[in-house]
């Protein structure tokens, strides 16, 4: 499978799981203490995938940065959480950062 669809997955598997560790309350309510569990076990078995052809250093940074990002956008669009001007400028920079690894950072071997 392409390695960036892996990616893709393990990014929303992560964004999944944290969405979940905030409904688990502190790991008090069932359901969502293991939708965490899985959500995160998933996330680092795809990124384990996805690190057989994309470098270590490029794929984490995709994957750590499109998370925040994903669960930045799911608190405010879900959660209702607020997002300050800076925090928008912030994952405008992700963003940017996680395009120029791809455009210019040799992602695939």
């Amino acid at each position: 499978m392409n390695p960036f669809i892996l990616l893709v997955l393990a990014i929303a598997s992560e964004v999944v799981g944290t969405t979940a560790l905030k409904q688990s309350a502190g790991f008090t309510r069932l359901w969502p203490s293991l939708l965490v569990v899985a959500g995160y076990a998933t996330s680092f078995y795809l990124l384990s995938l996805t690190l057989k052809q994309i470098p270590i250093g490029v794929t984490y940074a995709i994957w750590s940065g499109l998370g925040t990002v994903g669960i930045v956008l799911v608190g405010a669009l879900l959660l209702r959480e607020s997002v300050s001007p800076a925090a928008m400028l912030g994952i405008g920079l992700i963003v940017a950062g996680v395009t120029v690894l791809n455009v210019f950072g040799g992602a695939a071997h």
